[in-house]
């Protein structure tokens, strides 16, 4: 990624809405055309307006970021919570948990395989959770 699609991709962390226009950026069209191709955004639903997509989140996660895909309700999600929390303050590393519910592409690409946890961009486990594996891996990003 490249010194501006990270500058577009980060300016969606700031306060205020989700949607937002990015004429303040100076984003050329072949720029906004590239990040659309790639998932990382998506039209918004006023004019000149665009979302980040998880994907396009997903592409600022520092190796230790840990992603939980999950949805209320979810026992598998819950264990594999409890199992990685040990991990995630032994190494310092960070959990966000994502309701698949509240997107629906995330419903999509998820609704049967949750908890889905990601290390970084990269897929870590689905279902469930191995934690001598996933200290591995975090001991392997840790190296990164």
């Amino acid at each position: 990624m490249n010194p501006l699609e990270q500058k577009i991709l980060a300016a969606f962390d700031g306060p205020g809405p989700r949607e937002r226009s990015l004429a303040d950026l100076g984003v050329s069209d072949a720029a906004k055309s590239q990040l659309l191709e790639r998932g990382w955004l998506r039209p918004g639903t006023a004019s000149d307006t665009y979302a980040r997509t998880e994907a396009g989140r997903l592409q600022l996660a520092s190796p230790r970021d840990v992603t939980l895909y999950t949805r209320p309700g979810c026992h598998l999600c819950e264990e594999a919570k409890a199992q990685i929390a040990p991990l995630l303050q032994e190494f310092g590393a960070r959990l966000t948990e994502i309701n698949i519910d509240e997107d629906p592409d995330l419903r999509a690409r998820y609704d049967y395989d949750v908890p889905v946890i990601f290390l970084g961009a990269r897929k870590a486990a689905k279902h469930s959770i191995d934690p001598v594996q996933f200290r591995r891996q975090l001991r392997a990003a840790s190296v990164d």
